[in-house]
C-alpha cells in the first residue's frame, strides 16, 4: 500500500492504477463499517483509493473537531491488511490553502435534518468530497447508508455536477445490540453504551409498525419518540419520517421511507436510521 500526503504524489500513484479505481472517503479512527465498505470498493474495483481526513469545514463552532478521535497508525495497519493499493492523508493547508473561498453547496436537500441543527455542515461535506472527486477521479466511490442524508446529498451533486463517478451506498453496520458503528461510540461510558441502543430499537419498532400497516407518518414518528422518551439518558434532537429522495417530511407514507434520528446520549450525539424501499 502506497501511503501518500501531497496532491501530486496522489496523481502520480493514480496514473499507475489499474481500471476502475473505487475510492472510500473516510475521518479515519476505522471500525467495522469503515471497512465494510473497503471491502465492497476491493470486490467491485481493480483498484481501491481510501482517504483520511478530518475535515474542519463540516464541523461547526461548538463541535468536536479538537477531540474527534484520530490513530492514523492503527488506520494505516487495518488498510494495509485489507489489501488496499493507495491511502491518501492531506493536510489541512493542501484543502485549504491561505485564502480559500470556492464552495460547493446543494441547497434543498441539505435543510431538513442534520441541516436544521448543523448549519453549514454540508456545505463543509460536499465541498470536501467534490476536491477528493476531483484530486482522485475514482469510476466508483462508496459511502454508509449510516449517513443516509450525507449520501444522497453527495449523490445529487454527483448528478448535478456530472461527475462520471458511481455512487455505491452500503448497509449500516452494527453492533450486536443494533447500535451503529461509528468513530464517535467510543466517547460512550458503559452505562451510555446500553442505553445508545435505544436509537435502533425505536426505528425498528417504526419499521415493524409499517410492515403490519401503518402509514401515518405522524403515528410513525410517535411511535420512535415515546420509546426514545423511556430511556433517561438519551435527548433526541430530531426524528423523522421523510422521503427518501427529497428528505421532506411526510404525512402519509406509501411505498418508500426513510425513518431516521439524532439522539445525545448523555454528550455523544448519535445518528442513525433505517430506510424502507418497496422492491423493485
Amino acid at each position: 500500500m502506497k501511503v501518500v500526503t501531497s496532491i501530486n504524489e496522489l496523481r502520480k500513484e493514480r496514473s499507475s492504477l489499474l481500471e476502475p479505481v473505487g475510492l472510500v472517503p473516510t475521518m479515519g479512527f476505522l471500525h467495522e463499517g469503515h471497512l465494510s465498505l473497503v471491502g465492497q470498493a476491493l470486490k467491485q474495483c481493480a483498484s481501491v483509493v481510501v482517504s483520511i481526513f478530518v475535515n474542519p469545514a463540516q464541523f461547526g463552532p461548538n463541535e468536536d473537531l479538537a477531540r474527534y478521535p484520530r490513530d492514523m497508525e492503527r488506520d494505516k495497519a487495518l488498510l494495509e491488511h485489507q489489501g488496499v493499493h493507495v491511502l491518501w492523508t492531506p493536510l489541512p493547508e493542501q484543502m485549504y490553502p491561505p485564502g480559500y473561498q470556492t464552495w460547493v453547496t446543494v441547497d434543498e436537500m441539505t435543510l431538513p435534518l442534520e441541516g436544521t441543527v448543523r448549519p453549514g455542515h454540508f456545505r463543509g461535506v460536499t465541498t470536501v468530497v467534490a476536491k477528493i472527486f476531483n484530486a482522485v477521479q475514482p469510476e466508483k466511490a462508496f459511502f454508509g447508508q449510516k449517513d443516509a442524508q450525507q449520501a444522497a446529498v453527495i449523490r445529487r451533486m454527483t448528478m448535478d455536477l456530472n461527475f462520471p463517478i458511481e455512487i455505491v451506498v452500503c448497509p449500516t453496520v452494527r453492533e450486536p445490540d443494533g447500535l451503529a458503528k461509528s468513530s464517535r461510540n467510543v466517547y460512550l461510558h458503559a452505562e451510555e453504551r446500553k442505553a445508545a441502543a435505544v436509537l435502533y430499537r425505536s426505528l425498528s419498532a417504526a419499521k415493524e409498525a409499517f410492515e403490519t400497516g401503518e402509514r401515518d407518518a405522524k403515528k410513525l414518528r410517535r411511535i420512535m419518540e415515546d420509546i426514545l422518551a423511556g430511556e433517561a439518558l438519551a435527548q433526541p434532537q430530531y426524528v423523522s419520517c421523510a422521503d427518501p429522495l427529497t428528505l421532506q417530511e411526510l404525512d402519509y407514507v406509501k411505498d418508500n421511507v426513510l425513518l431516521s434520528m439524532a439522539v445525545y446520549i448523555g454528550t455523544t450525539r448519535l445518528i442513525d436510521n433505517i430506510l424502507i424501499q418497496k422492491e423493485k
